[in-house]
This record gives structure tokens, C-alpha cells and sequence, in this order.
């Protein structure tokens, strides 16, 4: 059965916020921006957002890890 991805309200800017003061993009943050793409119902703002985040992995000033999440306890 067809389960549907959903993003929960405000993730793309809270998910731009923190990739951005880390540097990395995880696996949770790909997943949310896997959602966001999927789900269609972006803001010019939110897609201005993983815009940024890509250019930004394009030339180097974030790099992709395999962790779930980059929050440390």
C-alpha cells in the first residue's frame, strides 16, 4: 500500500537553518527535502531555500554525510 510522504509546516526553513550553521546535509535533511520536492505545494520562499542549500553542496561549503541527524546530545 501507497504511503504518502508528507513534510511537516515549517521543516524546509528549520532544515535550511540548521544545514546551513553545521555544514552538513544528513540523511534525515535529505529525506525532508526528498518530501518537499515530492509533495508540490512549495512556497517561492521554500524553493528560493533548497536552492540555496544545493548551490551551496555544489561548491563545496556543505558536504553530504551518512549520519541520521547532526544534532549531538
Amino acid at each position: 500500500m501507497y504511503t504518502p510522504i508528507r513534510l511537516l509546516p515549517g521543516a524546509i526553513p528549520d532544515l535550511f537553518a540548521q544545514s546551513t550553521i553545521s555544514g552538513q546535509l544528513t540523511i534525515a535533511d535529505r529525506y525532508g527535502l526528498m518530501a518537499a520536492v515530492l509533495e508540490d505545494s512549495m512556497t517561492e520562499e521554500e524553493r528560493a531555500s533548497i536552492d540555496r542549500l544545493l548551490r551551496a553542496l555544489r561548491r563545496g561549503r556543505m558536504k553530504v554525510v551518512n549520519e541520521i541527524s547532526a544534532l549531538s546530545y
